[in-house]
C-alpha cells in the first residue's frame, strides 16, 4: 500500500481516499494521522474481499439508495455500511488484525 499527497484528487470536503493499493491524501501532514490512514486501511481490506471492481460498485449503488432514503448526501454517506465500519473502528489501530472476513455485511 502506498501513501500519495493529492488535494486535487480528494472530494472537498474529505482528507483521505482509498483506491487500492494507493492511499490518497489531501495534504502531506495527513500521512502522519494513524486515524486518518486506518480508516482508509480499513476501505482497502473492503475493496480486497470484494475482488475491488464489486466495491465501487457496491459502493456507489448503496449511495445511491441512502441518498434516495435521507435525501441527504453527507448523512447518505455517512450510513453506506463500508463508512460505518470504517468510522466506527478508525480509532481502533488493531482493528485489521482481528477483524474477520466480510464484517461489512454487520453494517448493513
Amino acid at each position: 500500500m502506498v501513501v500519495v499527497v493529492s488535494k486535487y484528487l480528494i472530494p472537498k470536503g474529505f482528507d483521505g481516499l482509498a483506491i487500492y493499493p494507493f492511499i490518497l491524501v489531501s495534504q502531506n501532514h495527513l500521512k502522519q494521522n494513524l486515524v486518518i490512514i486506518n480508516h482508509e486501511k480499513i476501505h482497502i481490506r473492503q475493496q480486497l474481499e470484494l475482488l475491488i471492481l464489486l466495491f465501487f460498485i457496491w459502493y456507489s449503488l448503496e449511495f445511491l439508495f441512502r441518498w434516495i432514503q435521507y435525501k441527504d448526501r453527507r448523512k447518505a454517506y455517512l450510513n453506506i455500511s463500508f463508512e460505518r465500519e470504517a468510522y466506527k473502528n478508525e480509532k481502533d489501530l488493531n482493528y485489521l488484525n482481528q477483524r474477520s472476513f466480510w464484517t461489512s455485511l454487520n453494517y448493513l
